[in-house]
């Protein structure tokens, strides 16, 4: 592999350049959401399906703790991409620094407290009646290695803006494989239950953590930070605070969609709901890598020429990475239209959720040839550092729309209604954030284009 550098992003052609970005974003992402699902298969068939409820309970409190990371991580990430552009290599350094000082200091504060009050925190996530109990095994074994795959994730976007997809995507590829081998050897070989598909996840998350610490020890790395750089410095942490809390504040409404998903489809269809639920969740974190590894690829490539201030080629990036999205976007929606059944086999032959699971992705995935404009439009925003516009584009399917649907639909459709809140909100979500991103290109980038 020849050493690229992060100027790269700076001149070669954007097509070619975003689906060298993309593409290994989105491998690392499949191989990540494929050891999801893979994981939710040999527990379904090895454990049971009621272990499939109990781990869907447990996600959105360590994924919310380890989002702290990623939000530390990508408003950093923001503002190294701009520093890199603009050649300010000092404010490179102590930004990522102060990255690894805030990402250890609040996820570790933030374990403790899931620890203390775990009793409470397992059935307000919906962990109640048989999925109690493995829901709390699974919980406690799994925050325990939440900081370390917090860093881990601040981290792999860091790789990322310094212009080093591939590198970033192994460090997906090493934790996933780690962790369906380790799925096999504790569940399977040792049946230790939900404590060894547990301990597997928390294992592979060491490794994901190894391979980063390697990557910026070596000379791989333009980043050689030294003790200096990881004081806090107010500025800084205020800059990666306000970008940072667009993707904090995402993933705590993803937090809370949970929350309130688990515990109203509890409330309308039992355990199964709950899994029916988890199921599509699987399915919403695998289908849409290919666009989610756009939006990745998309967020350097637009912060670096933002910063260098080549307005031009920030406009191109926005709209070839739209382009991509929507025909990825569709060919997914066809493939989950045609397959739903299938697919919702090979987690269970549980009747009642092979009954309920496929009608439910159709609706879930009613939308999906459109989500690729909100998500590049809402990824454009943070990565030129507007952290308003960008906090509330985030917030706007789940947050505004989707959160009052799924209290509203359900009294006129009963379970029904949850589900369709999905397509609902995607359509309502997607049309703001056109808007909102072709007023920022005709205001902003087209006068600047021409200055």
């Amino acid at each position: 592999m020849g050493k690229v550098s992060s100027q790269d992003l700076g001149y070669q052609p954007i097509s070619k350049l975003l689906i060298k970005q993309a593409v290994p974003a989105s491998i690392g992402i499949l191989v990540m959401s494929l050891n999801i699902l893979v994981d939710t298969i040999f527990v379904g068939n090895w454990i049971g399906s009621i272990a499939i409820a109990a781990i869907n309970v447990v996600l959105p409190v360590s994924f919310f703790i380890a989002a702290l990371g990623m939000a530390i991580g990508i408003g950093g990430s923001s503002i190294i991409s701009r520093a890199l552009g603009a050649n300010n290599s000092i404010k490179a350094l102590k930004t990522f620094g102060n990255q690894i000082t805030l990402t250890v200091l609040v996820t570790i504060t933030f374990v403790i407290f899931g620890l203390l009050y775990i009793n409470d925190i397992v059935p307000a996530f919906g962990g109640k009646g048989a999925i109690f109990e493995p829901a709390k095994t699974y919980y406690r074994i799994v925050l325990y290695g939440v900081p370390i795959l917090a860093l881990s994730m601040m981290g792999n976007t860091v790789i990322r803006a310094e212009g080093k997809p591939k590198f970033a995507m192994y460090a997906m590829l090493f934790p996933s494989v780690g962790n369906l081998i380790l799925d096999v050897l504790f569940i399977k070989v040792f049946d230790f239950g939900m404590a060894g598909a547990a301990w597997a996840t928390t294992g592979s998350y060491v490794l994901c953590f190894l391979f980063i610490v390697w990557f910026f020890l070596s000379k791989n790395s333009e980043l050689k930070i030294n003790i200096k750089h990881f004081w806090l410095d107010l500025p800084i942490v205020k800059e990666i605070g306000s970008l940072g809390f667009v993707t904090l504040a995402r993933q705590a409404i993803v937090s809370v969609t949970y929350l309130l998903m688990n515990n109203i489809l509890f409330d309308l269809g039992g355990e199964t709901s709950v899994t029916a639920y988890a199921i599509v969740g699987r399915m919403l974190m695998f289908a849409l890598f290919p666009v989610y590894g756009i939006t990745q690829g998309f967020l350097p490539i637009a912060g670096f020429n933002y910063g260098a201030e080549n307005y031009k080629r920030v406009r191109e990036t926005i709209m070839t990475a739209i382009k991509y999205g929507i025909l990825l976007a569709a060919i997914i929606f066809v493939f989950l239209m045609i397959f739903p059944d299938s697919i919702t086999r090979l987690f269970t032959q549980d009747l009642d959720v092979l009954e309920e699971t496929p009608p439910a992705m159709r609706w879930v995935f009613a939308a999906t040839p459109i989500i690729g404009i909100q998500l590049i439009g809402a990824a454009y925003f943070q990565a030129v550092g507007k952290a308003i516009p960008a906090l509330l584009l985030t917030l706007l399917r789940q947050g505004l729309f989707f959160i009052p649907l799924i209290f509203i639909l359900p009294k006129f459709y009963g379970a029904l209604g949850v589900w369709m809140a999905f397509p609902i909100s995607d359509v309502l979500a997607t049309i703001v954030t056109a808007y909102f991103l072709h007023r920022e290109v005709k205001l902003n980038l087209l006068p600047k284009e021409k200055e």
